[in-house]
């Protein structure tokens, strides 16, 4: 008797290297036990015939680190076929830390990743100080999607440093070494790896940068080589560099980064993983930072780009924080108002004209980043299906152009379509030439890995959570305006690929042995919904999610989590403890 077999699918199976086949699956006891044409009874069937059956995916690149203590489904991630994700990305998280240092922690979170600090206070229960009480807790949270983690770097420099850590001080060997204690136990208690930052783009709410930023190399050095000496874990980083000039970087500053990233991966024999972005500022300096990491291969390193295939940017509208019309005081005597209210009031012509008068305050909000023609040629509106690979012609300042209108009046006329829910997308990386062939290319480059979803996080601007849909409908299937990628390659790209960077071997493969982590889509009807504002976070506080369609099922460990976009009550999710071997 099998637990569950899923019948008449088209098998996806993960490595990228078989064609896709007919045949089912079966699993018991969260494992997989045969592949192919199944025989004998099963407690449930789903009959897959027309239908994609997949890997769960593995998401690396996550902050849920708290949002995992209160949401077993990881929303929205749980809604796009993610089985696995890694959280403590980009140097911060909440272990560990001393009482004292809590408020510390939040307001670091809130900073960076942009979620709110009130949802935080209101939903982290707080039962650790060290890091693996930190695991410990997790454990005891009940999941349905599994959950690795990294040792923060912002989080072991406080603890150890204290006001001196947070300030960015350099450290004491003293410093360094009782540093490295932590993440050695850390990864002793089944972190994953270790994460910092050093972008100039990450900063807390207080406007300073992360602990650990200006960190000099006897510091990374010496936290780098627990890895070593442990034979285990990632080193992961948000660069110099990775926000380009936009983002208060300097132009060249992540080649100058990537120098020492060689030479510690080399040293220690454990990969490094770094966020790698396009910006306008130097184009192709993403070639550059790609063949680096080729020749870091060959001399004996381990050293790869995280990228996101589309647009890198922010949602502008209504529903979110960055409004184009913040800086306009006529705008923010209405912004209060509930959203129907607000495009009421908006609709009125008398209304209209004092909004689009010449009255600005430039020391306010968002909108005065698009009083120009660069940025103007960088908004899109987003759509209902979004477009996420729009043209030239479509921007703010074409349509504008081609109307013979204000760009005001346009973004105006925009911001009220569909009763004021529309979104414009701002294409800040990752966008070169109005498309995104170059996004082609990292597809199919193995020194370049799917991530940088940053679910959970940048709630009230981003939702880029949504990835491993995109990736099947825009890449896979949709595409017009340049190649494809195969559907196998795809697929491949966000399960087998995205484990075996932190050693996750057991899963990202439909074959006997391994996990029994599946999704089961309609791909013909596979779609992703426009994201939407919600208020269900701690405290009523506000997010960006963005849900899908076509998911039949989505299972972890043999059991369904997810039923046609729905959650179910089971939680098979675990806390993974270390790297895990592949199935015999």
């Amino acid at each position: 008797m099998h637990d569950l077999v899923i019948r008449n699918g088209k098998i996806v199976d993960g490595t990228g290297t078989k064609e896709a086949f007919a045949g089912d699956v079966a699993m018991t006891h969260g494992v997989i036990t045969e592949v192919g044409k199944v025989e004998g009874e099963a407690r449930e069937t789903i009959d897959a015939d027309g239908r994609v059956v997949t890997p769960g995916f593995v998401d690396i690149h996550t902050h849920y680190d708290a949002q995992a203590t209160w949401d077993p489904h990881l929303l929205p991630s749980g809604w796009h076929g993610v089985t696995t994700a890694v959280v403590g990305n980009c140097g911060v998280g909440f272990a560990p830390a001393r009482p004292d240092q809590r408020q510390m922690m939040i307001e670091l979170m809130e900073g960076v990743e942009d979620i709110p600090g009130a949802a935080l206070s209101e939903g982290i229960k707080w039962d650790w100080e060290t890091f693996p009480e930190y695991l410990d807790a997790l454990e005891r949270s009940p999941l349905a999607v599994d959950l690795g983690t990294h040792v923060p770097h912002g989080s072991i420099r406080t603890y150890v440093m204290g006001e001196r850590g947070a300030n960015n001080e350099a450290a004491t060997a003293e410093d360094i070494l009782e540093m490295a204690q932590l993440v050695k136990e850390g990864i002793q208690a089944g972190a994953l790896g270790f994460s910092t930052s050093r972008t100039m783009g990450h900063k807390a709410l207080s406007g300073e940068p992360v602990p650990g930023t200006f960190a000099a190399e006897d510091e990374l050095f010496g936290i780098g080589r627990v890895l070593g000496d442990l034979g285990e874990g990632v080193f992961e980083l948000a660069g110099a560099g990775a926000a380009g000039d936009t983002g208060g970087d300097e132009v060249d500053s992540a080649l100058k980064e990537i120098e020492w990233m060689q030479r510690l991966s080399k040293e220690i024999q454990r990969p490094v993983s770094f966020a790698m972005l396009q910006f306008d500022g130097a184009p192709n300096q993403w070639r550059e930072l790609i063949e680096i990491c080729h020749k870091s291969r060959e001399n004996g390193g381990d050293v790869m780009a995280q990228f996101a295939p589309r647009p890198f940017g922010i949602l502008t509208g209504h529903q979110t924080e960055a409004n184009q019309f913040l800086n306009r005081p006529a705008y923010l005597e209405i912004a209060h108002l509930p959203l129907p209210e607000r495009v009421a009031r908006m609709k009125d012509p008398a209304v209209r004209a004092r909004i689009l008068g010449p009255e600005r305050d430039e020391s306010v909000g968002f909108g005065s980043m698009l009083d120009n023609e660069y940025m103007l040629k960088k908004i899109f509106p987003l759509g209902d299906p979004p477009d996420y690979e729009p043209g030239p012609d479509q921007s703010i300042w074409a349509i504008a152009q081609r109307e013979g209108k204000n760009a005001d009046e346009v973004l105006y006329d925009y911001m009220l379509r569909d009763e004021g829910k529309e979104l414009l997308l701002l294409t800040f990386f990752n966008y070169s030439d109005g498309n995104l062939d170059l996004m082609h290319d990292l597809l199919n480059d193995d020194r370049a890995v799917v991530s940088l979803g940053d679910g959970g996080a940048h709630c009230g601007v981003i939702c880029d959570a949504s990835l491993q849909t995109f990736m099947l409908t825009h890449w896979v299937r949709d595409r017009k305006r340049g190649p494809k990628v195969g559907l196998e390659h795809a697929v491949h790209r966000m399960t087998q690929d995205t484990a075996r960077v932190y050693g996750l071997n057991d899963r990202g493969v439909i074959a006997p042995g391994y996990k029994a982590d599946f999704n089961v889509i309609d791909f013909d009807n596979l779609s992703l919904r426009r994201p939407e504002m919600a208020f269900d976070l701690p405290g009523g506080a506000r997010r960006l999610l963005q849900k899908s369609r076509g998911y039949d099922a989505t299972i972890v460990s043999g059991q369904v989590t997810m039923r046609g976009g729905e959650i179910t009550d089971a939680r098979p999710g675990k806390l993974i403890r270390g790297a895990q071997a592949r199935p015999a």
